[in-house]
């Protein structure tokens, strides 16, 4: 069975940097890929960042470009999300998906994800 589970999430004033965790359990890294997917109240799930592991390559929202950083390792099957400089416009639940579609889009809210963990908030203060 396919598992994800978020951690990292918390308050941080405008500035500072959070880093979120997404361990996975019931499959590898081989053939899938994994996203970051964040909805704010009000607002549309939509997606930050996506890396697929097997090839290294990775996808960043423009809004997100320049301050996320995703990686990923394999020995703790574990996908991270370095978020610096945050904003509070990042505030927001923090999902992470993992798909085994390898043409899947990454900007959009997950359509292309079968997985899902149960999310993490993320406040930022101004």
């Amino acid at each position: 069975e396919v598992q994800l589970v978020e951690s990292g999430g918390g308050l941080v004033q405008a500035g500072g940097s959070l880093r979120l965790s997404c361990a996975a359990s019931g499959f590898t890294f081989d053939d899938y890929s994994i996203g970051w997917f964040r909805q704010a109240p009000g607002k549309e799930r939509e997606g930050v960042s996506c890396i697929t592991p097997s090839d290294g390559s990775t996808y960043y929202a423009d809004s997100v470009k320049g301050r996320f950083t995703i990686s990923v390792d394999n020995a703790k099957n574990t996908v991270y999300l370095q978020m610096d400089r945050l904003k509070p416009e990042d505030t927001a639940v923090y999902y992470c998906a993992a798909t085994l579609n390898s043409g899947y889009v990454c900007y959009d809210g997950g359509t292309d994800f079968g997985s899902w963990g149960q999310g993490t908030q993320v406040t930022v203060s101004s």
